[in-house]
């Protein structure tokens, strides 16, 4: 069975720190690329932050930009977002998904974007109080 899990979120204080992490069972994350989601109550979702296969490439949203940081470790079929700074305004529910990207790209080992995700995690809540 392909799955996507996350884990890490919770309650914390306005200025502190968590780790999400985005584990991959059943598939190999060599081929996908991977997007970092929230959703707030009564919004839609966002796309947070993406990496692509190789890590060299990364999109972080501007509203997050400077605070978080996406990374991977293929190895343990894992992805990684790193929360810093933490705001009352990034609490949601955050999920990660998987892209399987095409090999006819000139560069399908460096793209990663939000758009065309094939599986998705059932998502962690993160709740910032101020």
């Amino acid at each position: 069975q392909l799955q996507l899990v996350e884990s890490g979120g919770g309650l914390v204080q306005s200025g502190g720190s968590l780790r999400l992490s985005c584990v991959a069972s059943g598939f190999n994350l060599d081929y996908y690329g991977i997007g970092w989601f929230r959703q707030a109550p009564g919004k839609e979702r966002e796309g947070v932050a993406c990496i692509s296969i190789d890590g060299g490439t990364t999109n972080v949203a501007d509203s997050v930009k400077g605070r978080f940081t996406i990374s991977r470790d293929n190895a343990l079929n894992t992805v990684y977002l790193q929360m810093n700074s933490l705001k009352p305004e990034d609490t949601g529910v955050y999920s990660c998904a998987a892209e399987k990207i095409s090999q006819d790209l000139d560069y399908p080992d460096e793209y990663c974007g939000f758009g065309g995700m094939d599986l998705w995690g059932q998502g962690t809540q993160v709740t910032v109080s101020s």
